[in-house]
């Protein structure tokens, strides 16, 4: 099974056999949030993919042989805005992010990491790290602040696929006064007085926030390691910035041996914006619906694939769910058919994955203790089923307010399919909302609803 592994790696853009340094001792490292603001639906879809990862590892090396690391930045100009704008202090903030998105990875059904090291807590290690890019001459001091210099290292922009020039054109760079080159970043900034920093050799600061991860990852996994993981997002310049300090940093050639990025989420078919107004936090989710359908609905698309998240994705997820639940049975962990498994081997193909589990349900179905045990493990691999059906229906019960929108935006059609003589249509929509466990009557001029 471990000889058939397989992940599109970012940085070669090709389909590769996974070969881990050490089999013993497999490194994972995804980047964590930002703890400026509540997560989102498109920040739960990394946590949720690299939780089934980190899941499929342990189960192909054995559950001691992985180290995931995930971190949590705690200090970044995002944090300090907030915190002005809010009219928080910065601990006050990121205490209550951390403990909501902690709350949310519960709620996702995921796994702890192996380690959650928080930025703050490996300054020293950071001032280290500048001072060796600074004595090895990849970085210059120029005012308190300290730049890492990109033409030092011939290998920028590998990850990102993109030459410097083009990198310039079409980059999110931070325009600054003390750069030699737009290209370059800071490692190191000074700090206000009101801001938090810390003592430096380059005076009172804080550092950048691409340093945070390279430190954090080689304390946890060491100079090099296996798995980079991250949203799609991040490619540039974030873990463009990552290797090319870690490398000159450590003189290594290699940082992250395999690179793998989740694919954006968007919402009703339209980018997720403040602007806009169309943010779906995990927070407010946690309210109306269940983890388990949230985490369904975040695999149902191969991890590298956009992912659009509508009323629709939610109530197919969680009829899914409440078919196969019928069918959950208590259950050590059992082995599961190399068959079975083949599509997370793919390169985590989920959604092939899910097209088995509806299978194993159909056998399932037919009455043996021997084939509910077989799909209740499958199911358990990638984090779904691990509720009991008695919480799955109580969580149910309390959740009548979770598709009134939906609601009524059926009855609304329905309405207007009637007014057009189309009663095929009207009966159709009667069908769907009776399917997903909605009763309608229509009574004089006005349609009315209720819950099964």
């Amino acid at each position: 099974m471990t000889e058939n592994l397989n992940f599109f790696n970012t940085l070669s853009k090709k389909k590769e056999k996974f070969v881990p340094i050490n089999k013993k001792k497999i490194g994972m490292y995804v980047c964590g949030p930002t703890v400026y603001d509540f997560p989102h639906i498109g920040n739960a879809r990394p946590l949720v993919v690299f939780d089934v990862l980190f899941r499929l590892l342990k189960k192909i090396y054995g559950e001691n042989e992985i180290t995931y690391v995930r971190n949590i930045t705690d200090v970044d100009d995002k944090i300090i805005e907030s915190s002005k704008k809010n009219k928080k202090s910065i601990n006050e903030l990121t205490e209550t992010i951390t403990k909501s998105f902690h709350e949310d990875c519960r709620y996702l059904y995921c796994l702890n990491p192996t380690f959650e090291p928080k930025a703050t807590e490996h300054i020293k290690e950071m001032i280290g790290m500048v001072s060796n890019l600074l004595k090895n001459n990849h970085a210059y001091e120029n005012k308190n602040h300290v730049y890492f210099s990109v033409s030092s290292f011939k290998k920028y922009g590998k990850l990102s696929n993109k030459n410097f020039e083009q990198l310039v054109a079409g980059s999110r760079v931070e325009v600054s006064e003390y750069k030699k080159d737009p290209l370059d970043f800071v490692l190191w900034k000074p700090s206000d007085e009101k801001d938090p920093g810390w003592d430096s050799p380059w005076g009172r600061g804080r550092p950048g926030w691409h340093l945070e991860c390279s430190v954090m990852s080689e304390k946890f996994l060491g100079k090099q390691f296996d798995i980079h993981g991250g949203g799609l997002d991040l490619v540039f310049p974030h873990h463009e910035n990552e290797i090319a300090q870690s490398c000159c940093a450590n003189k290594t050639e290699n940082f992250a041996n395999y690179w793998l990025h989740n694919g954006f989420v968007t919402f009703d078919k339209e980018k997720m914006s403040k602007s806009i107004g169309n943010i779906v936090t995990i927070n407010k989710l946690r309210e109306n619906v269940n983890g388990q359908v949230v985490r369904l609905a975040l695999l149902s698309s191969h991890y590298k694939q956009p992912l659009d998240w509508n009323e629709k994705l939610i109530i197919e997820s969680k009829n899914t769910l409440d078919r196969w639940y019928n069918q959950w049975e208590q259950t050590p962990s059992e082995e599961i058919e190399d068959e079975v498994l083949e599509p997370l081997l793919e390169d985590l193909n989920t959604p092939e994955y899910i097209t088995k589990l509806h299978s194993l349900y159909d056998e399932a179905k037919k009455g043996s203790r021997i084939s509910k045990v077989k799909f209740t493990t499958a199911c358990n691999l990638i984090g779904l089923l691990e509720s009991t059906p008695l919480t799955w229906k109580d969580f149910k019960k309390n959740q009548s307010a979770i598709d009134e929108n939906f609601i009524n935006k059926k009855i609304e059609d329905r309405n207007i399919a009637r007014k057009k003589g189309d009663f095929n249509k009207a009966d159709v929509i009667r069908k769907e909302l009776e399917d997903n466990g909605v009763i309608i009557e229509d009574k004089q001029d006005k349609t009315i609803w209720k819950y099964k």
